[in-house]
């Protein structure tokens, strides 16, 4: 066994996606042999900003900013369109990828775009708000058996009848979700060509990600996975029907890249200093009006994907036990300090009744969720300062940290039990305060 004190870490939102993952990924990546994403499809964005300059992700790991190896394993849904834009912005940048794909990843058609915003509209107020990039449709058919997977579309004869057999079956659903009689906007032949032709561009990028995975493991290689969306977004765990279509937690590793659970050594959660989320479905602690509009344009609260702008409210600390359970963190990053500058009063919520009873845990349900009133304490806010005085303060480390962001930080620590060892000041990689070395 190695000596290495973490050599195995997975990163995982806690809360509603968007907490910060790509900086705590790129951050963490400088240590890291292979970066790898286990989930989630181009519905996802992370931004990494170095030096100012602003990398935006949709399926490509954060770690590719550090030239690291970078894998897109099995529990991912690929669009190979968006795969190879973000491989020639990056190329365009000067980085040349050391991709491996996964073979037994699920493809992304553009008729599950289509069908995604139809099944959306036919939902009503059960709608979960998604990105109508295909995501839920593709998964829908993995789950169904009739899904199409990259090693498929590199053999014009194992595409050619599953294909065909999943065309037809869209074209029917189509029909169904629809009330009108509309021509079929896809063409068969022109979208087998096309996969043929990504298949080709594909097929140096692909191996048995879990063999090269699990082999790199018993190479002693420091391997680092990337989740995508957060906790609370996922299908098993999370707040359904208003979530993603995947296992958002760190239980989605060993599923989507094929590592057994005990060969993972540390789980960092990343939490954010308040909530945040795109889409639809109670968020008990929302904030509206001016307050909210404040934290939004501080934090820069629009999503990397869509540009939608995020919802915001006081940091539930209440699901974020739950997520605490859920994942057993090890230790967990906290972002977005610098975005509550000049917040006079910061409200915690620390738990939630329903009809007067205080609650034991997060009640999941969103039926529940929405009849559910939190409970607050209060802490003082801290005073705003510009991007050099957050970077100077982040260069002089956690002590240089303003009393009142301190006294935040440990009452966090205190209710969740768990220990924050990096804190994120400011959206630049250099604006990163490392409490406790996890590698």
């Amino acid at each position: 066994m190695s000596n290495k004190k973490n050599q195995v870490i997975v990163v995982s939102g806690a809360s509603w996606g968007d907490e910060g993952k790509g900086k705590a990924v790129d951050f963490l990546s400088s240590k890291a042999d292979i970066v790898v994403r286990f989930q989630g499809g181009n519905n996802a964005g992370h931004t990494v900003i170095v030096e100012g300059k602003k990398y935006k992700f949709h399926l490509i790991p954060s770690g590719v900013i550090q030239n690291k190896t970078i894998v897109i394993g099995n529990g991912v849904v690929i669009d190979p369109e968006v795969l190879f834009k973000e491989i020639e912005m990056l190329e365009s940048e000067g980085f040349h990828p050391d991709l491996k794909v996964a073979d037994t990843a699920h493809v992304i058609f553009p008729f599950h775009k289509l069908l995604d915003g139809l099944e959306e509209e036919s939902k009503g107020k059960y709608a979960a708000g998604t990105t109508k990039r295909g995501i839920g449709p593709t998964y829908s058919d993995k789950a169904s058996r009739y899904g199409i997977r990259v090693f498929d579309i590199l053999n014009e004869k194992i595409f050619r009848p599953k294909f065909e057999r999943l065309y037809e079956l869209k074209l029917k659903m189509y029909k169904v979700l629809t009330d009108t009689h509309k021509a079929w906007e896809f063409n068969k032949e022109e979208i087998f060509n096309q996969y043929i032709e990504f298949g080709k561009r594909l097929k140096p990028y692909v191996i048995q990600t879990a063999y090269y995975l699990n082999k790199a493991i018993d190479e002693e290689k420091y391997v680092l996975f990337e989740g995508a969306q957060g906790a609370l977004l996922g299908i098993d765990h999370g707040m359904y029907p208003y979530g993603t279509s995947s296992i958002t937690w760190a239980g989605g590793v060993p599923g989507g890249a094929g590592v057994g659970p005990t060969r993972i050594d540390y789980v960092l959660g990343v939490i954010k200093a308040y909530t945040s989320r795109v889409g639809t479905g109670p968020v008990p602690t929302e904030l509206d009006g001016d307050l909210a509009h404040q934290i939004r344009e501080q934090g820069h609260e629009y999503g990397t994907t869509t540009g939608r702008p995020r919802r915001v409210g006081w940091i539930d600390l209440f699901n974020l036990k739950y997520t605490c359970m859920l994942n057993n963190y090890d230790g967990l990053t906290l972002t977005l300090l610098d975005a509550l500058a000049g917040v006079e009063t910061l409200k915690i919520c620390t738990g939630y009744r329903l009809n007067g009873e205080l609650l034991d845990s997060w009640p999941i349900h969103s039926e529940l969720i929405e009849e559910c009133v939190p409970e607050y304490i209060d802490m003082p806010g801290w005073a705003p300062k510009s991007a050099e005085e957050w970077t100077k303060i982040a260069e002089q480390g956690y002590g240089a940290l303003p009393t009142e962001m301190k006294n935040y930080i440990q009452k966090i620590e205190e209710i969740l039990g768990r220990k924050i060892v990096i804190i994120s000041i400011g959206p630049d990689r250099k604006d990163t305060i490392i409490r406790e070395e996890i590698w």
